[in-house]
């Protein structure tokens, strides 16, 4: 009997989306394995691919304009509706108009990139005739909360004079009030539905701009700086709405723009998973195979705190079905997925190489490193 496995990958961030990267693992197999029985499910988190993924899921259509991206430049971004839905449902993802491959790495710095874009997607997507938003937080390049996003669509952020603020997490330490009297009143007649990492927090010592931050190019000071702007937005936001956001689930992600959705524009925040498995559901394959193989740019101490790796673990092993995880890096803290479910991991590098190099020829690496993991299972099978 031939093998059955299930591919089921994240994508790599900056380098490949997930289709892409089952495509490559698929083709290592292929290369020991001609006759496996392969399944393909790519996965998304709200990251980058989250609006093709579903449009594609659901027969819906992508419909391409252009935003302010996450340094003021123009970028070519998109937004879908999905299909067979009673009520019209854009589906948009903040990546495609905030996001860190947009950040160029010369210019890095969460104190000036700005959210303003994912703003105008919404306000296309408004124009469009949309009744229902769902959006997905990840991959974010932004820290601002939200604030630029809340800023496209009326809501206005005064500091003491009264003077709007300009864009950039950095300019939420003028702030001192927050008007919602001009905010778009479309929003008003709209479910906002928010696809987004559960465990991302706004505030304190594990508040996002401490977590995440540096890899967004803020330095130890800069952190710091934006972990107290952070704060002095929860405070605000309490203040002038009511809510508490400082330790609110999901309120961290995507550099607070979680947060900004929620409080500035009533968004309902879920569990990415709870979302994105109403239309990529992997169950069914699970049960029919005799392994599943994931991947992420990086399998490290985060990866269990709702990463996809992590997520395909815990429902493969509802099935007794072994995962193997593939990934761009080995980080720290890696073991740590031993205890989630992740039976294996393996890195795309043989030698020690520039992450530039893994960037630029992820390709090759990562089709050649699942087929030096299939060469293992095939000793694993001779053993027997």
């Amino acid at each position: 009997m031939s093998l059955r496995i299930l591919i089921a990958p994240s994508g790599f961030k900056e380098s490949l989306e997930a289709d892409e990267v089952a495509n490559c693992i698929e083709a290592g197999i292929l290369r020991l394995f001609p006759s496996a029985q392969i399944h393909k499910a790519p996965l998304v988190d709200g990251g980058e691919g989250f609006s093709k993924a579903l449009v594609a899921a659901t027969g819906g259509t992508l419909h391409e304009l252009t935003v302010t991206g996450p340094v003021g430049q123009p970028v070519k971004s998109h937004f879908g509706f999905l299909g067979g839905t009673d009520v019209k449902t854009a589906v948009l993802e903040m990546a495609a108009a905030a996001g860190l491959r947009l950040v160029p790495r010369n210019v890095r710095d969460p104190l000036v990139t700005t959210t303003y874009g994912v703003g105008e997607l919404i306000k296309a997507a408004l124009d469009a005739g949309a009744e229902r938003l769902l959006i997905g937080c990840g991959d974010s390049g932004t820290n601002d909360a939200g604030a630029g996003m809340a800023q496209a669509l009326g809501v206005r952020l005064l500091d003491a004079e009264g003077n709007e603020l300009g864009r950039g997490g950095g300019e939420l330490a003028k702030l001192d009030r927050i008007d919602l009297s001009q905010r778009d009143p479309r929003l008003e007649q709209v479910q906002i539905d928010v696809a987004c990492n559960w465990h991302n927090i706004l505030c304190g010592p594990h508040g996002v701009a401490r977590v995440f931050g540096p890899q967004k190019g803020a330095s130890p000071e800069t952190v710091e700086k934006l972990a107290s702007v952070l704060d002095r937005f929860a405070d605000v936001i309490e203040r002038d709405t009511g809510i508490d956001v400082r330790e609110m689930p999901g309120g961290g992600a995507s550099g607070g723009l979680g947060t900004g959705l929620s409080a500035l524009l009533g968004a309902t925040l879920h569990s990415r998973y709870d979302i994105v498995m109403q239309y990529l559901e992997i169950d069914t394959l699970l049960a029919q195979v005799d392994l599943a193989i994931t991947g992420e740019g990086s399998i490290d101490r985060q990866t269990p705190r709702g990463k996809i790796p992590a997520e395909v673990a815990r429902r493969a092993k509802e099935y007794q079905v072994p995962v193997i995880a593939i990934a761009g890096t080995i980080g720290d803290g890696a073991n740590l997925n031993y205890e989630h479910g992740i039976d294996s991991f393996a890195n795309i590098l043989e030698t020690p190489g520039t992450l530039e190099y893994a960037i630029a020829n992820a390709t090759e690496l990562l089709t050649d490193a699942a087929e030096r993991v299939m060469r293992l299972i095939l000793v694993g099978q001779k053993l027997k």
